[in-house]
């Protein structure tokens, strides 16, 4: 396989440094790694293979400089607007991570166990759109059972950690807990979500919108939508949870009308999907918790049992790293499923 000279925007965010690890632990073909940031990170320094990159400034030239191929984006909707289409101006393949070019009907919205068929569409606009995180866990569950009896709705309500904010979730987290023990709690700082999350859920991520839904879950709608090619009919309630790392989702699925459900038969199915795994012993205690799936790159599900009134009815529970799975991880592995479709034209 040849190699490839890459560049991650946002090398020193969150995600940035995720991306390293994974690329790393995929053995990603890489000939040349470029690190890039903006102007105040510039000059900094990661480590890559037990080697230190220099971060350079992110500019409108640095991709073409670099004879950049492949360009993971992780910096933020606003940085993807503007630099993307200097990398894909450049020759490079653009895999991005944030929600900028999501719902672009000419921009591929991957995950590549279950749409990969799509990637084929990149040369449209030199792009590859990473699904929100919340979506590519639901849809790795989601796909195998559609697959099994064709799904007419899905409700979701998730239970998101505060790493989806980025550092500063996860320190103000940190920092409020601190300040409880020290039963300092009514001076704790409040600047990363709407109210303490400390001892606390809320049952709103990102901005209300009109229908009364918030922009996180129709993000799950839309997203849903697209990658599956299908019209459903998905309701979501997102939710902040003081947890460090690791989203969870209480999932219902309405089957088409006249199924029964066999949940020994859709047990099967999830557990012979890429990338799934089941744990669903509930007389023992098993079943996905975030601490399970933190740091892998597997989505579990659990939980699994057809409704007491509909036969057509299917609830189950699903967990995943959401920094690996929901985006560094399903980053790469578009990036690998591009490699190989490309070489294989």
């Amino acid at each position: 396989m040849r190699k490839f000279n890459v560049a991650v925007v946002g090398a020193t965010g969150a995600v940035g440094e995720e991306l390293f690890r994974v690329l790393a632990e995929y053995d990603f073909p890489i000939n040349n790694l470029v690190p890039l940031a903006s102007s105040r990170s510039a000059g900094s320094t990661i480590e890559f293979k037990n080697k230190e990159y220099t971060v350079k400034e992110l500019t409108e030239t640095c991709f073409e400089e670099n004879d950049v191929e492949i360009a993971f984006f992780s910096a933020g909707g606003s940085v993807s607007e503007k630099f993307a289409k200097f990398a894909v101006e450049a020759g490079a393949v653009v895999i991005d991570n944030t929600s900028h070019f999501r719902m672009d009907p000419n921009v591929p919205l991957v995950v590549p166990e279950v749409n990969p068929e799509d990637i084929v569409n990149w040369r449209e606009t030199g792009i590859i759109a990473n699904p929100n995180c919340s979506t590519i866990q639901m849809v790795l569950s989601l796909k195998p059972l559609d697959d099994l009896y064709g799904i007419k709705r899905v409700d979701v309500s998730t239970y998101q950690a505060v790493s989806g904010a980025g550092k500063t979730g996860m320190e103000e987290l940190v920092k409020q807990m601190q300040d409880f023990f020290a039963f300092k709690l009514d001076e704790t700082e409040i600047k990363a979500f709407a109210h303490q999350i400390a001892l606390n859920v809320i049952p709103q991520i990102d901005v209300a919108q009109p229908n009364g839904f918030t922009k996180e879950e129709m993000k799950m709608v839309l997203e849903t939508q697209k990658i599956m090619h299908k019209e459903l009919q998905v309701a979501a309630t997102c939710v902040r949870v003081p947890v460090l790392r690791s989203h969870s989702e209480s999932i219902t699925v309405t089957f088409e009308d006249g199924v029964e459900v066999d949940v020994d038969a859709a047990r099967d199915a999830l557990a012979a999907f890429d990338d799934v795994e089941v744990i669903d012993d509930l007389a023992n205690n098993a079943y996905p918790m975030p601490i399970v799936s933190t740091d892998t790159d597997i989505t579990y599900v659990g939980r699994i049992r057809r409704d007491v009134y509909a036969p057509n009815v299917l609830h189950y529970f699903n967990v995943a790293d959401q920094v690996r799975v929901g985006a560094a991880t399903n980053a790469v592995r578009i990036g690998l499923k591009w490699i190989e479709m490309e070489n294989d034209i």
